[in-house]
């Protein structure tokens, strides 16, 4: 992956640079699947978190849990979830854009001081599109796209997710690169381009 590719992958639609990455332990929680899915999402969480040589927790101590995951039917389902207004700034309005943009999935960040990731929001509305899409394929590819603070574009023309053999699988250069975002010696957070020299190095000495 060339330093191009890296720094497409982090730069927003508003010509903005932005690499974060997780300041604490991920705490996930899932609403409205059923137990085999739940292992499955979770399963899909732990992978990645640990591909990134990052950690896992039982409990945040400020939120409790700060990765939530909600599969639903209807948007206005939302609305309905006690507290999510909350944690959600303008969650109605939010709800009300989605909505009209026929709109199926949706994650919303939340920063700590240092603006590395604190908290994460992952919404999937279960249209006919996704419910077409095995659980395994799903949860990995919202697990990839909550463990960095991507692009709003990034992975519009490209999946993050190949198959081999018949399986489903993060692409290697993928893997590659949140392993390097995840290295202790580089910022939580970048927002010169620069970064993306800095990842794509590491991305060539480990493949």
């Amino acid at each position: 992956m060339e330093a191009a590719d890296v720094t497409a992958l982090f730069t927003r639609s508003d010509g903005q640079f932005l690499c974060a990455r997780w300041g604490r332990p991920i705490v996930p929680v899932v609403f409205g699947v059923e137990e085999a899915t739940l292992q499955t999402v979770k399963g899909a969480i732990e992978a990645v978190v640990t591909l990134a040589n990052h950690k896992m927790a039982e409990t945040d101590p400020e939120l409790g849990a700060n990765l939530m995951v909600f599969f639903f039917r209807d948007w206005a389902e939302l609305l309905q979830v006690p507290n999510l207004d909350r944690l959600v700034d303008g969650l109605g309005p939010l709800v009300a854009r989605l909505q009209a943009a026929d709109a199926n999935q949706y994650r919303v960040f939340r920063f700590d001081e240092a603006n590395a990731i604190r908290a994460a929001f992952v919404f999937i509305r279960m249209d006919a599109a996704l419910s077409d899409v095995p659980a395994e394929t799903l949860a990995l590819s919202q697990a990839v796209q909550v463990i960095l603070l991507w692009s709003d574009t990034a992975f519009t023309d490209r999946s993050a997710l190949a198959t081999a053999n018949g399986t489903t699988i993060l692409r290697p250069e993928i893997g590659a690169l949140i392993r390097a975002a995840y290295d202790p010696v580089l910022p939580a957070v970048a927002t010169d381009p620069a970064h993306a020299l800095r990842l794509a190095a590491r991305i060539t000495q480990t493949s």
